[in-house]
């Protein structure tokens, strides 16, 4: 290798670590931007799913109202049930007494009772006469008396149907109840699944953004890998161009030998003490990294020139 090559070479492999360095670069700034955003929907479905379980709560407690709802309308309207059947009874009842009344209305029946009554108290008459007009007004009474008991079951059939109109209130005041709850339990459930609906999106997107986030790192992982050969093709082409730099110079200076070795020997020295402190340094960037923690670019570069220095020697 020719002393121009030399140069053109690292500054081919410096372009491709800086190119890297910059997809790198760019690869974090929108990792970071995919956990945010991650975050964020994940904060966003746990706080949906909070309000999933207070609407379910809600709603299930609507229900449990309605269900009681209906057992309370039930017992009413089989309570009703009874009622009409005895309403029924005593329209039968009704229609038995009819037959054994006279087909004149009670109206016209009383009017000639007080009219036969009056005669007797105001007209004077003889035994006979008298006696006949008592035997009409028992008649008559009698025959009032049919339709006083017909009286008297309309008004139990009134009273029945009260407490039939009664019952029938307070069956359509539940109903009325248990339908508007109904209806706000239809309503919270709609309004559950609109919820859940978009939990299931979030969930999705926010899986969508981790798998990226995954795909990147391992992206880096990739390109600080060919960063790492880069740095060590880099650090090859040096130590080359230094062995045939020295064996030109140890040519040269043949003539100087007694200081050339003494040069050497001083190079070997610093030599040993920068590879200590290579190693220490080396050493504590792979710490750094077992521990997570960040370790600047020199650091790295040294590590990795521990890791081939040892792979080199492994292979020796």
């Amino acid at each position: 290798m020719t002393e121009n090559q030399k140069p053109i070479q690292e500054g081919n492999i410096n372009l491709q670590i800086d190119k890297i360095k910059k997809q790198i670069a760019e690869a974090n700034a929108q990792i970071k931007k995919y956990v945010e955003k991650r975050n964020q929907l994940h904060e966003k479905v746990r706080k949906s799913r909070d309000e999933i379980s207070l609407i379910k709560t809600e709603r299930d407690a609507l229900n449990e109202k309605v269900k009681l709802l209906k057992e309370q309308r039930t017992i009413i309207r089989a309570k009703a049930t009874p009622i009409m059947e005895q309403v029924n009874a005593v329209d039968a009842k009704i229609a038995e007494l009819k037959k054994n009344v006279p087909r004149v209305n009670q109206r016209e029946l009383q009017e000639e009772l007080d009219a036969v009554e009056w005669k007797i108290s105001t007209t004077s008459l003889d035994l006979q006469e008298e006696k006949n007009l008592v035997g009409e007004v028992k008649q008559l009474e009698l025959q009032l008396k049919g339709f006083k008991k017909i009286d008297k079951q309309h008004k139990k059939i009134k009273e029945l149907l009260d407490q039939r109109k009664v019952l029938d209130d307070q069956a359509d005041v539940f109903h009325k109840e248990l339908t508007d709850l109904a209806k706000k339990s239809q309503e919270l459930h709609a309004k559950m699944m609109e919820k859940l609906d978009s939990l299931k999106k979030d969930r999705a997107e926010a899986d969508g953004l981790h798998h990226a986030f995954v795909n990147a790192k391992e992206q880096n992982n990739l390109w600080y890998a060919q960063i790492s050969e880069l740095i060590g093709q880099s650090t090859n082409l040096r130590a080359n161009y230094k062995e045939q730099s020295q064996a030109r110079r140890a040519e040269e200076e043949a003539k100087r030998a007694e200081e050339q070795a003494k040069r050497k020997e001083e190079q070997a020295q610093r030599a040993v003490k920068e590879k200590e402190i290579k190693e220490k340094i080396g050493s504590e960037a792979r710490d750094k990294l077992q521990r997570g923690e960040k370790v600047n670019w020199d650091e790295f570069q040294l590590m990795i020139g521990d890791d081939e220095e040892d792979d080199s020697k492994a292979q020796d």
